[in-house]
């Protein structure tokens, strides 16, 4: 009876904090089926990168650079956090950014399905009523945000990699 209870109240507690952060964020009532969508897209992101981070960190923690920094007698929060966890955010950062392209560009059909007025919605109905010049507009705007995210991955993996950087000209 009593972990029922709890494992409610961490329902309930999730669903208001979701719902909050929605609310403010978006400054619309929010709805209980917004809050469930919400979470369920929020808790697939974050169990593919849980997943990815896992298996980067499985991959680097054997690294003979991390057996060499244990070696050195640095503590394991050092080894794991300066060592692993730095070289194993490349393939991470590669996973997450077209995820949070994807998260923006989903805003179609969640404003399509719960009647929320948006860019979203300003999309589909261009669309539907051949309005060229909104849809065209709309699929740059969406363009130069996946070409703006992707460049600051690059530029982020060279801050993350030293041995990632731009090569100089020896022409």
């Amino acid at each position: 009876m009593g972990v029922e209870r709890l494992q409610q109240e961490y329902t309930d507690g999730t669903r208001r904090v979701i719902a909050s952060i929605m609310a403010r964020i978006t400054r619309i009532p929010v709805t209980a089926n917004q809050v469930t969508i919400a979470g369920f897209v929020l808790n697939a992101i974050a169990a593919v990168l849980m997943r990815h981070t896992r298996s980067a960190m499985l991959q680097v923690m054997s690294a003979d650079y991390v057996r060499t920094a244990r070696a050195k007698g640095l503590s394991e929060r050092v080894v794991v956090l300066k060592h692993a966890l730095r070289n194993a955010l490349i393939p991470i950062i590669t996973v997450l950014a077209p995820l949070i392209v994807d998260l923006m560009t989903g805003s179609l059909v969640v404003e399509k399905i719960f009647a929320i007025p948006g860019v979203g919605s300003l999309l589909v109905t261009a669309i539907q009523s051949n309005d060229y010049n909104v849809v065209i507009s709309l699929s740059f705007i969406y363009s130069a945000m996946y070409i703006g995210i992707m460049l600051v991955v690059d530029l982020l993996y060279g801050i993350i990699d030293p041995r990632i950087r731009l090569a100089k000209g020896d022409d």
